[in-house]
């Protein structure tokens, strides 16, 4: 047991489902780390102990801060809003694997082939552990992370995946968002220089010449992303684990907060949701 002020709660490992249940989200709240051009988190308590007696708080934000997964509509016109998903679709098994990458390094189908391609099965749930989840703060983590490339969305098409999750701040490499040249970029142009002495003199906007195609592949096929992948991300990396990850039903919305759980039973060979053995 877990005691929590005062209150004794049922910890992690400690439970009658004989589960390990494992956080892999980032905090939400008062000045979480957030995207370049948005409004920070408001949080305001209307009502509070000395005052009402109960505790009460409202917020406003974008869904596309912390940890959360996109919907289609997001990018893609014409194509479902989180309320429309099917519900299976934010629960299942597959894997976490290792891929280590550095400032602005891509995510290519052949480090996926590479990280898994002998284990990844058709409807997976995949999460990728670049190591960035390490840099998640306010400053240098969403301008310089590394990020999805096509071949990656590619890969991730052919094989099946069901859900991509990492710990990086976009679906694609952020230089082919908005921080970089694409549609309402640069929000940084600073980086532009920046990116033409890292590159050794290729302008980013030859590398970078499609707005977001890793978005537009993988919503296109019906595989949604999961952003900002964190928590204790580390402890379940090389396994196959069980996810879950339910967005609010929320009418035509384009993503959502979420919690990013991973369960498994501690023998590591019994898969949850089919109820039957790997």
């Amino acid at each position: 047991m877990v005691e929590i002020r005062g209150i004794e709660f049922q910890a992690n490992t400690d439970n009658d489902m004989g589960l390990e249940f494992v956080n892999l989200s980032h905090r939400f709240g008062y000045q979480c780390p957030n995207w370049p051009y948005f409004d920070d988190v408001h949080i305001e308590r209307k009502h509070y102990m000395a005052k009402s007696g109960v505790l009460s708080q409202t917020m406003t934000h974008t869904m596309h801060v912390t940890t959360h997964i996109d919907a289609p509509a997001h990018v893609v016109q014409g194509t479902p809003f989180i309320d429309e998903v099917p519900l299976p679709h934010f629960f299942g098994s597959g894997l976490v694997v290792s891929i280590p990458k550095k400032k602005w390094e891509k995510i290519t189908g052949d480090d996926l082939e590479k990280a898994c391609g002998h284990a990844i099965r058709k409807g997976d749930v995949l999460i990728i552990n670049t190591g960035w989840h390490k840099q998640y703060e306010d400053g240098d983590y969403f301008a310089y992370c590394p990020g999805l490339v096509q071949s990656a969305a590619d890969w991730m098409v052919e094989k099946g995946v069901k859900v991509v999750g990492h710990d990086t701040q976009a679906n694609d490499h952020p230089l082919a968002t908005a921080i970089g040249p694409q549609r309402n970029g640069p929000i940084m142009p600073h980086l532009e220089a920046e990116y033409l002495e890292w590159s050794g003199g290729v302008p980013w906007e030859v590398d970078f010449p499609e707005w977001e195609p890793v978005h537009n592949t993988l919503f296109k096929a019906g595989i949604l992303g999961i952003e900002n992948v964190g928590g204790d991300l580390d402890s379940v990396t090389g396994r196959r684990v069980t996810f879950a990850f339910f967005p609010w039903n929320w009418d035509r919305g384009d993503g959502c907060i979420i919690r990013l759980v991973a369960m498994a039973d501690k023998g590591q060979d019994y898969r949850i949701e089919a109820g039957e053995k790997f």
